[in-house]
């Protein structure tokens, strides 16, 4: 019998009155009753026994409250889904009722003359949040205007904050008398009468239409800012472009979120008459633009460094068991790319850009980087870009760009002006998109040098500058990068030098943690294992993956994805004692290889050992000791990433024809026959020096070798395109 103490009117059921309006009344509960059971909701929903989670979140902030629309189902089965047919007409309804919960709870307040009086009712903001899945941004139409939507995707540029005016205030030009006008929320404006409704005296002038001045000062107003949220990348259909959506947010939920960040809101999808439509759809008084006047935002992702993703007990329990497990690391490291064949040192690098190492702020306030940088140098067909396509499915946030596509101003960040206030703002490029992720460059050598210079900084201080148009700002951009290269002649060429094979800055090489040179190898059995291989793949592709699909369950397939996240917000491991004087030894005893190397060939190293390397190997370390969730990297730990970076950057720095090729003796042979034959200031054509010395049974390639070492000395000259070779004096 509820409702039977409301100040309602009752009356028989005559005759005069239809029936249907009676059924219609019954069939809407009055707002009085809803008011009522929304303030009984806060008051009264238990989460446990005594336990009153939205009255103590009240007292705790008074200035919103995070409602769950499953307690609110749990309470009442009416009340969610009057808030998602009508949220504009409930919401406010619901505030109301939070704000007078929020009165009656709080003790009287002592008066300035010492009485005690009431305390004033404050506003609240009430924030929904709730489990169900958003939908996808282009399934977003007519039907769902003015319902509560939930949608995910990651916010690619934010406004300025602005006020907006709640209530407006209005006097009358003519008569002086003032009145108070709501105004419609979100990016809704305030409907101004037309008429004064002062009835005028004898012998007065009567107001005029539209008398009514708006007076700025007396208005009441909330902050109100504009994002621009776009789909997520993984969402987006095939040869696509990314749809993107307005959203109005205000109050408490104004600058809580920077461009680049991922989310999912709950909002009222709406309409507005947009101010600079063009001029054919001015007159089309008929048409809108839809936006979304967010109610809530939830799961801000950890890319933004600031929330945790939630991971149940039983998956914190599954990992911690894997860790605890001796062949943790080779179990991750045959996970990475299953498809593709051998490259096992490539793959334990790529599983170390994963996980990454910690990063580190230090008490000067400088802060140390954690994420490890690797670039793939050589042959084409090497699988190189499989791998990039690989990481960006597994990373928690990847995105992928290729070289010759990719311009400074789209790898960092532009600057735009936006058409209806003309004023500028920041669009975040790949780099602060892909914050707290990888970003994989195809095509490394590719781009153009100009470009390349934009990623400096964000590889090493891990943020982008800007000053342009006005706008001097520093964004973040906490990634990791994972490049891939052809070297300049577009295979890896044994008989040129290092610095000729990898034409690439110093100034960049030295910001990459691993550099792998892949070499496409020519040896039988290899080449016969791996055609075995992708003939396997090939023919069982179809089957494996419905069989997969069968028998192992979704959460199966994510598990990596998962592991690593965990991983990375939960793990920060630190170097020990030993491992630390192991690590010193170790540095300096590659300098010192790097330096006799120097000395022997006379020019430096095409990749520089520096301190950027030692914090390499540091970051290696305690990414191996990530992946078994341990927070110390030991020396075992040392040793593998010692591994690692010498099978890489050392081998790169020291790969390519040096000066010590002299000292094998078919040189050495090749060397003296070419020197009988070839007078000093005498030309002769390469092509028939070559074809002499192999009738005299010299193999063609040493003959090679031989004038390159030659050549290098300064003993030889080429001209006509290298055809010509010419003894020097």
């Amino acid at each position: 019998m509820s409702g039977w103490d409301e100040g309602a009117v009752y009356y028989s059921d005559q005759a005069q009155f239809p029936e249907s309006g009676s059924d219609a009344a019954a069939a809407t509960p009055s707002r009085h009753t809803i008011l009522r059971k929304f303030k009984e909701f806060i008051r009264s929903f238990e989460a446990d026994k005594n336990v009153f989670p939205y009255r103590e979140s009240l007292i705790d902030n008074p200035k919103s409250l995070l409602v769950h629309l499953e307690d609110l189902l749990a309470f009442d089965t009416e009340l969610p889904s009057l808030l998602r047919s009508s949220p504009s007409d409930y919401l406010p309804l619901f505030e109301t009722a939070a704000a007078e919960v929020l009165q009656s709870l709080r003790l009287k307040e002592q008066g300035e003359s010492g009485e005690m009086k009431e305390p004033e009712t404050r506003e609240v903001q009430i924030l929904l949040s709730s489990k169900e899945d958003p939908v996808s941004m282009r399934l977003l139409g007519a039907h769902y205007i003015s319902k509560l939507i939930k949608i995910a995707g990651i916010t690619i540029s934010a406004s300025r904050v602005k006020a907006k005016a709640t209530y407006v205030s209005l006097v009358c030009k003519n008569c002086q008398s003032t009145r108070e006008v709501p105004c419609r929320p979100g990016l809704g404006g305030a409907i101004v009468p037309r008429s004064c409704d002062h009835v005028p005296q004898t012998g007065e002038e009567p107001c005029p239409i539209d008398p009514w001045i708006v007076v700025p000062d007396k208005s009441k107003y909330v902050d109100q800012q504009t994002l621009k949220l776009q789909e997520n990348p993984e969402d987006v259909p095939t040869g696509e472009l990314p749809r993107n959506m307005l959203l109005s947010v205000d109050r408490n939920l104004v600058q809580r979120i920077v461009p680049g960040t991922r989310l999912t809101i709950i909002g009222i999808y709406s309409i507005f008459q947009a101010a600079n439509s063009s001029a054919s759809q001015r007159g089309a008084v008929a048409i809108r633009q839809p936006y979304i006047r967010v109610v809530g935002i939830e799961e801000i992702n950890e890319s933004s460094s600031r929330g945790h993703a939630a991971f149940t007990i039983e998956e914190v329990e599954e990992f911690k068991k894997f860790a605890s497990r001796t062949d943790a690391y080779e179990v991750i490291c045959s996970k990475i790319a299953p498809s593709i064949f051998g490259e096992e040192n490539v793959k334990k690098a790529v599983a170390c850009l994963l996980f990454g190492g910690s990063r580190k702020n230090l008490p000067d306030g400088v802060k140390l980087r954690g994420d490890i940088n690797v670039l793939l140098l050589g042959d084409p067909s090497t699988a190189k870009s499989q791998f990039l396509k690989f990481v960006e499915k597994t990373a928690p946030v990847a995105v992928y760009t290729s070289g010759k596509g990719s311009s400074a101003a789209g790898l960092t960040a532009s600057v735009i002006r936006d058409s209806s206030t003309r004023e500028f703002y920041l669009e975040g490029g790949a780099m602060v998109l892909a914050d707290g992720g990888v970003v994989c460059i195809d095509e490394f050598d590719k781009m153009r040098p100009e470009d390349r210079v934009a990623i400096h900084e964000a590889m090493e201080q891990q943020t982008i500058s800007i000053a342009k148009a006005g706008i001097t700002t520093v964004l973040n951009s906490r990634t990791s990068v994972l490049a891939a290269a052809n070297p300049p002649s577009g295979r890896y060429d044994d008989l040129k030098t290092a610095q000729e094979n990898i034409d690439l800055q110093t100034t960049i090489l030295s910001r990459f943690d691993l550099i792998f040179i892949v070499k496409d190898k020519r040896d039988y059995s290899r080449d016969k294992t791996i055609a075995s291989h992708i003939i396997r793949v090939h023919a069982s592709a179809d089957r494996t993956s419905s069989n997969a699909r069968a028998q192992a369950p979704p959460k199966e397939e994510n598990w990596l994805k998962r592991y690593i996240q965990y991983c990375r917000t939960e793990c920060h491991p630190r170097l020990s004692e030993s491992a630390s004087s192991r690590l010193q030894n170790e540095y300096v005893r590659f300098r010192q290889d790097m330096r006799k190397q120097a000395n022997e060939t006379g020019e430096a190293s095409a990749v520089p050992i520096t301190v950027r390397q030692l914090e390499a190997i540091i970051r290696l370390s305690e990414s191996l000791a990530k992946m078994k969730m341990s927070h110390v990297a030991t020396e075992a730990d040392v040793v593998e990433a010692v591994n690692l970076f010498k099978v890489s950057t050392v081998e790169a720095a020291q790969s390519g024809i040096n000066q010590q090729v002299t000292l094998t003796p078919e040189i050495k042979q090749a060397e003296t026959q070419i020197k009988r034959r070839l007078g000093i200031g005498m030309r002769i054509s390469e092509r028939k020096l070559i074809d002499e010395l192999s009738r005299m049974g010299l193999n063609e390639s040493i003959v090679r070798r031989a004038l390159i070492v030659m050549h290098q000395r300064d003993e030889i000259e080429y001209k006509h395109e290298r055809r010509v070779i010419v003894r020097k004096v």
